[in-house]
């Protein structure tokens, strides 16, 4: 069996290595000069910081996942945070979010004195839930939409009242609109909007607690040339700086495709390119976008690996984003400062930041124009969380919504295609295409969408629905 796989992020280096370890001979498409996809990383003189996903969630379906590709334990290190990160609020108080359920509950009477029964019951309650949600959910595809709507699943739609937003969902276990939002604006990780994205998302937060915040030793994007290295000893042909120009298709059937100039025949085809192609419904609405500032600092800082930072009116920051999408009046940010616990990753005595902004996706706005706006964003780091940040700076690279578009990101978003209640699960598009036979799927925008081990669960997913269809075909 020949298999195209179109796109080497890191959906389609996980799909590339179960086919192989399953037999197949597999090819993989990148157009660009490395794999990896999204996890990349910044790198200037001896400074390196990762270039996308920071946060590691879900730590056991990633070792899973990669144990199943030969991935072994000793061949990286997950470190794990703890404290998780910390939310600063406009009007001063922080919030640290915490692994162990107790120090949590004593963090949550010291700033919010009676609210420690309702995340007791958040707890209790999405504990079940995340197991039926893994269960009827993420391990499943719904080529067929019916066989979404089982008993079983509209049994946890209705009592996580699905309909509802995760904002308002929160509203149920904390009364204090702090805490709603300690546990809400992490639908930002997959680029959906508190407001307004469906209940079942929840499960994020939850997650937090129940598996842990992890960094990856050396950066996330170091899973890459791991992977890279484990497809080159398992066969896989990987052909970088190759570009699909055209597909050849006979009825129902991809049969070959074009690239750089050449024919290659498959008898199946993996898509891993961002945009959802291949399918009947042409519009989807993106995810948020971001402006991702990288930035080298002289000096070291004693400061928390992960920190949000809220404005006093979170919720016209969301609205600047996802309902007028202009430029952000007063934004929340994110700070990813790896070196407090990774110093391999700038020179001696010096450091690395990351820091995120979400912004609206699209190419609507002429980044190149706010360099007054990422200043005072600077202005609000340096005020907020690193004091003497600008003089301390050697270098910062900026990075847009455009560049994004540019590197194939569908519509600038950074995330795939918006967690919305009708682009989720059985109306996400599915890991087999609906067009052609032979034509599969995985990455952020396919069911189950986003996050580097939902990712990786998607890989599974197609690789079981394709190694299925063969057999039947065979």
């Amino acid at each position: 069996m020949n298999i195209a796989v179109v796109g080497g992020g890191i959906g389609g280096m996980m799909t590339a290595l179960s086919l192989a370890k399953r037999g197949a001979h597999v090819t993989v498409f990148e157009k660009n000069d490395r794999l990896g996809g999204r996890l990349s990383f910044i790198e200037r003189d001896e400074f390196r910081i990762d270039a996308g996903p920071t946060i590691v969630l879900l730590p056991e379906k990633l070792r899973a996942f990669l144990s199943d590709v030969g991935v072994t334990e000793d061949e990286y290190e997950l470190v794990r945070c703890d404290p998780m990160y910390t939310i600063h609020f406009a009007d001063g108080i922080s919030y640290t979010k915490y692994a162990d359920e107790e120090r949590q509950r004593e963090e949550i009477a010291r700033l919010f004195p009676g609210e420690e029964k309702g995340f007791q019951r958040f707890m209790n309650e999405m504990k079940e839930n995340f197991e039926k949600g893994d269960e009827l959910i993420l391990k499943k595809t719904f080529l067929k939409k019916r066989t979404f709507f089982t008993k079983e699943t509209m049994a946890l739609f209705s009592r996580m009242r699905a309909y509802q937003s995760v904002k308002t969902s929160m509203s149920r276990y904390f009364h204090d609109e702090r805490l709603q939002l300690a546990y809400s604006l992490q639908t930002l990780y997959i680029g959906g909007n508190p407001y307004t994205t469906p209940s079942l998302y929840s499960l994020v937060s939850f997650s937090e607690h129940a598996h842990g915040v992890y960094y990856v030793k050396g950066g996330y994007a170091s899973l890459v040339s791991l992977l890279a290295r484990k497809l080159a000893e398992a066969g896989v042909t990987v052909r970088l700086q190759t570009e699909v120009e055209r597909y050849e298709v006979n009825g129902s059937k991809i049969e070959a495709l074009y690239a750089r100039g050449e024919m290659y025949r498959f008898d199946a085809v993996v898509m891993n390119t961002d945009e959802p192609m291949m399918t009947k419904k042409r519009t989807w609405t993106p995810s948020s976008s971001c402006v991702l500032l990288y930035i080298g600092l002289g000096r070291t800082y004693d400061a928390p690996i992960h920190q949000f930072f809220l404005p006093p009116d979170f919720q016209q920051h969301m609205d600047d984003v996802f309902v007028r999408k202009v430029v952000p009046k007063d934004p929340s940010f994110y700070t990813f400062y790896p070196s407090a616990v990774d110093r391999s990753l700038a020179p001696d005595g010096k450091s690395v930041l990351y820091v995120l902004i979400p912004v609206p996706a699209g190419r609507h706005i002429d980044w190149t124009t706010q360099q007054h706006w990422i200043s005072r964003i600077v202005d609000e780091v340096e005020k907020r969380a690193f004091p003497n940040l600008k003089k301390e700076m050697e270098w910062m690279h900026v990075r847009t919504p455009i560049d994004a578009h540019k590197e194939g990101l569908y519509d600038g978003g950074m995330f795939g295609i918006a967690p919305t209640l009708f682009q989720s699960g059985p109306f996400r598009p599915q890991v087999k295409s609906t067009r052609y036979e032979n034509v599969y799927r995985v990455g952020a925008s396919v069911h189950p969408g986003g996050g580097v081990p939902i990712v990786m669960q998607g890989a599974k997913l197609c690789t079981e629905q394709l190694l299925r269809d063969w057999s039947e075909y065979e």
